[in-house]
């Protein structure tokens, strides 16, 4: 039996003791929030606090999600039970019906089913990839590495121009053959099709990964197992934007939302490659800076109070160049200087000189 589904059986069967005791049906689930998130200056990461909120089925306000929590993980344990996996969207609508004797659904919305799916993270503390329930395939990757994949064996740098579809479960991939010198991840679908199709990865002996904006769970997890088990340095390339900047932090110190898993999730070894006000000046891209907005200024004030980038010289020093520029850039501007000046200067001479952000 796989441990996670030993944790489900042991919230089961607590909760049926309690009540063959008369006693009242109470899972105590630790708060998911801002005030219960605390970063760690020792491992650099957002932590979840020992807060919890205790969830009664006899309390009005709490019996829904009570139930709502309870039928994800019956779903789970009955996944894990069949060997099969499901989508969150599958998720949804395998608890989504009316409680009998009511006009009351389980669940309305997808929201209250992902939110019950991390309530049963931070219970059990198994991710739900490890409780079956996988989310959709939104990243590239190519490079010289050979990965096994249930019993399938696959060649990063064999996968024609799309790249190998990195799953939502990376943590049965096992690793055949890794020949990179480091990872750069993107958060633009389209910049790595441009270092594919130049084929960076192989004049250059890396690995490029990418997602369309905020990294996915797999990909993180994907980064993280290169990095520790293969000591790979991780660059990040983004836009020059509070949003670009944002997709670094969480890459490097974690989330609010996924501050329960931060150990398996967050990336010490992460750089900041770009773009940055520098590039904007030594590159000449000033005349293709896009006018920040109102959210943007605001957003970049947030980022100056981060602990992590309160202190950090550097870092300040790009909030406030961004607000001096009243502008902030993409990293396709740099296509103004030709199609493949990312791949062929801007990318090797940065790395070379170790121009990068930590």
């Amino acid at each position: 039996m796989s441990k996670a589904k030993q944790a489900l059986e042991k919230l089961g069967k607590e909760l049926a003791a309690k009540i063959l005791a008369k006693q009242v049906p109470v899972i105590d689930i630790p708060i998911r929030a801002l005030s219960n998130v605390q970063y760690n200056k020792k491992t650099e990461t957002l932590e979840l606090g020992n807060k919890k909120s205790e969830r009664n089925f006899f309390h009005v306000a709490h019996a829904k999600k009570f139930l709502q929590t309870l039928e994800v993980a019956a779903v789970s344990k009955e996944l894990l039970e069949e060997g099969k996996h499901a989508s969150l969207r599958d998720m949804f609508y395998m608890v989504k019906r009316t409680i009998p004797n009511t006009k009351i659904n389980i669940v309305d919305d997808q929201i209250e089913s992902d939110s019950a799916l991390e309530d049963l993270e931070v219970v059990t503390n198994f991710s739900r990839e490890q409780l079956n329930i996988n989310a959709n395939k939104m990243g590239s990757v190519a490079g010289h590495v050979i990965v096994e994949d249930k019993g399938d064996e696959i060649n990063w740098a064999k996968m024609g121009s799309g790249g190998w579809s990195i799953p939502s479960n990376v943590e049965e991939i096992i690793f055949k053959k890794v020949n990179a010198k480091y990872v750069i991840y993107m958060e633009k679908a389209a910049v790595w099709e441009r270092l594919h199709e130049d084929k960076f990865w192989e004049k250059n002996n890396c690995i490029i990964m990418s997602s369309q904006g905020q990294a996915t769970r797999g990909i993180r997890r994907l980064l993280q197992r290169l990095s520790n088990e293969h000591h790979l340095p991780i660059y990040v390339l983004a836009d020059f934007d509070p949003w670009g900047f944002y997709i670094y932090s969480v890459l490097k110190y974690g989330s609010i939302n996924l501050a329960h898993m931060s150990e398996s999730m967050t990336l010490a070894s992460a750089r900041f490659l770009g773009i940055v006000a520098e590039d904007i000046e030594n590159y000449g891209l000033k005349k293709h800076l896009i006018t920040i907005k109102d959210v943007d200024v605001k957003r970049i004030k947030q980022l100056q109070e981060y602990e992590w980038f309160k202190n950090h010289k550097g870092w300040q020093n790009q909030f406030k160049k961004m607000l001096a520029f009243k502008a902030k850039a993409e990293i396709q501007a740099l296509s103004s200087r030709g199609i493949s000046f990312i791949s062929e200067k801007y990318l090797p001479e940065k790395i070379k000189k170790g121009e990068y952000l930590d």
